[in-house]
């Protein structure tokens, strides 16, 4: 026997058992990925990247622009909140805001005093 494949040999449970587990995990680790993917909701795809499941239909295109509009709704609405949120640090932030502020704090002391 030759000296270079005989001082394998020894190791070669473990070599051939970390190449299964190496493949094990491989396989476990495809096998997850598609199972997330069927549960949230994700297209599966073939060998060549054509997508398999699930299908588009109606449903799922009716879903779609609901939540396409749902969504633009919402960025008016947080449009105008910024909008209005800017209106309010402008008269927090005005100086005449301020002095009528300090106007009636100084005219609460001296109903206090």
């Amino acid at each position: 026997m030759d000296p270079e494949v005989a001082q394998f040999l020894p190791h070669l449970p473990w070599i051939i058992g970390a190449a299964l587990a190496l493949g094990a995990a491989g396989t476990f680790g495809w096998i997850h990925t598609t199972r997330l993917k069927i549960k949230h909701g994700y297209p599966l795809e073939g060998m060549w990247g054509q997508s398999l499941k699930p299908s588009t239909d109606g449903q799922t295109a009716e879903r779609v622009k609901l939540l396409t509009q749902e969504n633009a709704e919402l960025r008016a609405e947080l449009g105008s909140m910024k909008d209005r949120l800017a209106n309010v640090e402008r008269i927090v932030t005005d100086s005449g805001y301020q002095l009528t502020h300090e106007f009636s704090r100084l005219e609460s002391k001296d109903r206090v005093q």
